[in-house]
């Protein structure tokens, strides 16, 4: 962990906030809190955290609104810590920009070691000086940048990791389980509905059709294939 790295908790549970505040401070963290979006959009420009751990019912509006407007202009890893688990607001929110979804009551554990895996996701991979193409689409490792067709392509640092990983590994079948623990971490495995969520935000960035992708083919049942030829076949 680089030291002092700043996390950002936006709750308005004053109990909450203040157990977060306490647990990420005693692991080396530093920590500020918002106990609604106008604060935290104070507190964003000012401080510029490392890391969002964000409520959605705040007092002044949706959570969600929170995410669309941070994804606007930063990278920075969001990790939605919430009461709601239904399976559309967990979706929703992973869709608007989220990099990861905890339900409360929460271990605190289980957080920090979420904490982690967006740090990782954040930093990427290690770097080289290599370049790989395939088809349109080009890995600049030195750069931490993916393009297609020479356009920068802007991800989310999850989205980046998960693409990297599958342009990495060519023609590949690449397991659900495989592509959770990689990407996400250990303890993901079963997280299917991330990998759903971030593989069609994916196509909706790379693919010329999503709904036909010639790139992230669904090997059904199995997981998934990054196709890197010049005679693509389209899966659906």
């Amino acid at each position: 962990m680089r030291p002092k790295e700043l996390i950002l908790i936006v709750e308005d549970d004053p109990a909450i906030s203040k157990m977060l505040s306490f647990s990420l401070t005693q692991e080396g963290y530093k920590c500020v809190v918002a106990e609604d979006m106008h604060h935290a959009l104070r507190h964003l420009q000012v401080y510029k955290p490392d890391i969002i751990l964000l409520d959605l019912s705040l007092p002044d509006g949706d959570g969600k609104n929170l995410i669309k407007t941070v994804r606007s202009e930063s990278l920075t890893p969001i990790i939605v810590v919430s009461a709601r688990n239904d399976e559309k607001e967990i979706v929703t929110s992973l869709d608007m920009g989220s990099d990861d979804y905890v339900t409360k009551p929460f271990s605190t554990h289980e957080l920090l070691a979420r904490i982690r895996s967006a740090q990782r996701r954040s930093l990427g991979l290690t770097r080289s000086s290599e370049r790989i193409t395939c088809n349109a689409i080009t890995l600049d490792l030195q750069r931490h940048s993916i393009y297609k067709d020479q356009t920068l392509l802007r991800l989310t640092p999850t989205e980046f990791n998960l693409l990297k990983y599958c342009i990495l590994h060519p023609n590949q079948v690449l397991t659900h389980a495989r592509l959770l623990k990689e990407v996400w971490g250990v303890g993901y495995q079963l997280e299917m509905q991330y990998l759903r969520t971030f593989i069609n935000s994916l196509r909706k960035k790379i693919e010329d059709v999503p709904a036909r992708p010639k790139y992230i083919v669904t090997e059904m049942g199995i997981g998934y294939r990054f196709c890197c030829n010049d005679d693509i076949d389209s899966k659906e």
